[in-house]
């Protein structure tokens, strides 16, 4: 892992001075420069040569979203967004995300000082993965529009569990454009805020021929239905039963994850459902247990291949513990999960 020279680009003075003071404090990462507007950021990525940029979406003159167009388009390189978790800024975000950003994070514009370290405290780490990552080749949107259905799906019992992290949206974005109307019961474990968690979910909703839906306590596992996680405060559990049930629970994160794939994932084997798991992007290593729990249990777990991971990091360690009986390419892994799910 190398380290993180940051481009910290936003119009605010006293946003510019947090942001480098915070990251400046994190292990192998290092501000090399400030820019308070596109103009000034283009000047000081030819002078500097930063590997990871920090961006405001909101700019005078040229904003945050045309200027990592630009960027995507002319020098590409890892992006991290910084927008406020209103409506149009969670819209911005998914508009990041179809550009190429690694990542979207929420700007914490009414937390007190402490609060505010706490939470730009994280940006560090992900600021550090962001340099570490892999930039994706094709726009996504690109890649949406020539997704195959799935012709004649004759679901075989088999419900689908996928956990992502950073660059999470981004792939669920492909693989789910695969699902038919009838697609398997399927809960993805998210890490991301609630309210972009939430216009993903809308996105998607509007885009796919099955439903999707916000995990709910009491919820059902049914066939045409997506359960997406939006509370970072509560892990989501599978409960057995005739259909198998999702429930969501107060607890303290687990190796620093909340909702935790790998409680997900153990539960959903323990509840003994015919199941298919799936570790995609992310950082840490949440998932990687619970998936080898589910091998173990007899279900089809599969790993993206660390190579066409935004992330590598939780696919790496999957592929470690030895959890994954297959391992494949994002834009494999739709086509592979309904397979898996499929009479045929």
């Amino acid at each position: 892992m190398h380290e993180a020279r940051v481009l910290v680009v936003d119009d605010s003075a006293a946003m510019r001075a947090l942001f480098s003071d915070i990251l400046d404090q994190t292990r192998d990462v290092s501000v090399v420069g400030t820019a308070a507007s596109a103009a000034e950021a283009r000047d000081q990525i030819a002078a500097l040569k930063p590997n990871v940029i920090t961006l405001d979406v909101e700019m005078p003159g040229m904003n945050g979203i045309e200027f990592l167009e630009e960027i995507m388009t002319s020098r590409p390189m890892p992006v991290v967004m910084l927008s406020g978790l209103t409506q149009s800024g969670t819209a911005m975000s998914l508009k990041a995300y179809e550009l190429g950003a690694v990542e979207c994070f929420p700007k914490p514009l009414k937390a007190t000082p402490d609060q505010f370290a706490k939470t730009v405290g994280k940006l560090g780490k992900i600021v550090l993965a962001a340099a570490n990552s892999n930039l994706r080749s094709i726009p996504r949107s690109a890649a949406r529009a020539h997704a195959p259905e799935a012709p004649g799906f004759a679901w075989n019992g088999h419900v689908v569990a996928l956990s992502a992290s950073m660059g999470g949206i981004d792939a669920l974005t492909e693989i789910l454009a695969h699902w038919p109307a009838n697609c398997p019961p399927t809960v993805v474990c998210l890490q991301a805020e609630t309210a972009l968690a939430e216009a993903f979910i809308a996105r998607l909703e509007s885009e796919l021929k099955c439903s999707v839906k916000a995990i709910r306590d009491g919820a059902q596992l049914a066939q045409g239905t997506v359960h997406v996680s939006v509370d970072p405060a509560r892990h989501v559990l599978v409960e057995a039963g005739q259909p198998a049930c999702l429930r969501l629970v107060e607890r303290d994160p687990i190796n620093g994850a909340r909702p935790s794939a790998d409680l997900l994932f153990g539960t959903l084997a323990r509840a003994g459902t015919p199941a298919a798991g799936v570790v995609l992007t992310g950082m840490g290593e949440d998932g990687a247990k619970g998936l080898k729990l589910l091998k173990d249990a007899g279900a089809e777990t599969i790993v993206q291949d660390p190579a066409t991971a935004m992330v590598s990091e939780a696919p790496a360690a999957a592929i470690a513990a030895g959890a994954g009986k297959a391992v494949h390419p994002l834009d494999a892994i739709g086509a592979a999960v309904l397979s898996a799910c499929s009479q045929a």
